[in-house]
């Protein structure tokens, strides 16, 4: 299902990728000569990597939740370049600030929205909480981790999905990573879109998703938040995009004093360095 999306709407994404950047670099945007003051170099995580702006604070959460999960993920080196699933260095590495240490997989399948979901399948399977663990398909298909582990399959009869009783009952990560493999396959930002729930922008918080559903659309994942004193917050961007690459935090060419950190105040558009948003597009898991 994701290879005919792919191909049937590739046209479009490539008027749209050429539109973003040429706006991009009209605008200086693509310069990766200033130093940014807000990076810690040996930081091996989001929390260490970057200070948050002048006159703001990061924001606490629980240790054993979601948001936390985030905050405190591992980065790869400070000089990482952003890969593509098969091994090739992405063409443009001027849009990200860091790289998750996570993989990719070795298929054309981890891409906007998959990213978010590989994250929040992570944190879930991280903290066994088997039942939460579940996409629905674009079909309306509802992949639940928790019948997986039973020993349960997902086969497919004429392009349909259902569940096939099978012996081999497993939660090896292997066999999570294979499950989650399957969800990439036959969900994206047109299903995951769906799911969420809509969220305000006063609340944002890290694990919230600015998403616009469609075919490709696109997704990208709030991974850390911080606050002034006046209310006003900060937040911090992650994604991957096409074709499927290593997940990757965002600079701010808006507004290079705080990158890779976006105020709130941006208005009625988020300009990311590769895809468009709207104020009304942020969701919550």
């Amino acid at each position: 299902m994701k290879e005919i999306y792919y191909k049937t709407f590739m046209l479009k994404y490539y008027i749209h990728t050429i539109v973003i950047v040429f706006c991009a670099g009209a605008c200086g945007q693509q310069t990766t000569s200033y130093t940014n003051k807000n990076v810690h170099k040996s930081g091996s995580m989001v929390c260490t990597r970057f200070n948050s702006p002048k006159g703001f604070v990061r924001l606490k959460y629980e240790s054993n939740s979601f948001e936390s999960f985030l905050q405190n993920f591992p980065l790869k080196s400070i000089n990482a370049q952003v890969h593509l699933y098969n091994g090739a260095v992405k063409k443009n590495q001027n849009v990200h600030e860091a790289v998750l240490d996570i993989d990719v997989g070795k298929q054309d399948l981890q891409q906007c929205a998959d990213a978010v979901m590989r994250l929040r399948a992570e944190y879930l399977y991280k903290t066994k909480n088997y039942t939460d663990l579940h996409f629905n398909f674009v079909d309306g298909f509802k992949a639940e981790y928790a019948k997986w582990i039973q020993g349960n399959t997902i086969a497919f009869n004429n392009g349909k999905p259902y569940w096939k009783t099978s012996s081999n009952a497993s939660n090896t990560y292997e066999s999570f990573r294979k499950f989650m493999d399957i969800v990439f396959g036959y969900a994206g930002t047109l299903s995951l879109a769906q799911e969420l729930k809509q969220q305000e922008l006063k609340n944002i918080k890290p694990g919230d998703v600015f998403i616009r559903g469609g075919s490709p659309g696109h997704a990208v994942i709030v991974v850390d938040v911080a606050q002034n004193k006046k209310g006003k917050k900060c937040f911090m961007l992650a994604q991957s995009y096409m074709p499927a690459q290593e997940i990757h935090i965002l600079k701010n060419y808006n507004d290079e004093n705080i990158s890779p950190w976006y105020g709130e105040d941006f208005g009625e558009i988020l300009l990311t360095p590769e895809y468009t948003f709207k104020k009304g597009e942020l969701k919550k898991f």
